[in-house]
């Protein structure tokens, strides 16, 4: 009885240090999705499940998860253009992040988890007239996201204000 508890055990460790070297492998980082990016002046609309959030999620009412995903634009003070690089060097400072996009009024970022290497897309547009930068940040896997990128965006609206 005890061998096979030790076996079993063993066989856990060994599965679980494989799916974590997949992780870290980039196995389960995926693509990116067809649909990033402006698309007449909008961002993408939220994901179908609950993966994501968005500031924007009010311009697409009969989407099942506007009220999940929806979330405030960070609010732009002083000169646009300076907001702009201030963001990149925000979301540079962020652990497991990289820019893979930027220009004056739009910026696209990946995001990794520390563990299993899972890739999220962040975007990020520039509304001067409004005094806003409007993102979308989901998740490439799954249908649930436990709140990561609701937490990730917090984390970057504070460090914003900071």
């Amino acid at each position: 009885m005890r061998s096979w508890f030790w076996k079993g055990c063993a066989s856990l460790l060994v599965l679980g240090c494989a799916i974590v070297g997949a992780g870290q492998a980039g196995l389960f980082a995926g693509h990116p999705p067809d649909g990033l990016g402006l698309q007449q002046g909008r961002l993408a609309p939220p994901s179908n499940t609950r993966n994501s959030v968005s500031s924007q999620a009010s311009l697409f009412p009969d989407h099942p998860q506007r009220s999940y995903a929806a979330m405030e634009p960070l609010r732009v003070q002083g000169d646009a253009g300076q907001a702009m690089r201030k963001l990149a060097g925000v979301l540079r400072a962020q652990p497991r992040s990289r820019i893979v996009v930027q220009d004056a009024s739009y910026l696209r970022a990946e995001a990794r988890t520390r563990w299993l290497g899972f890739t999220d897309d962040l975007e990020f547009v520039l509304d001067a007239p409004a005094g806003v930068i409007h993102f979308r940040s989901a998740s490439r896997w799954g249908r649930e996201d436990m709140g990561v990128n609701r937490a990730r965006m917090e984390e970057i609206r504070a460090r914003w204000a900071s």
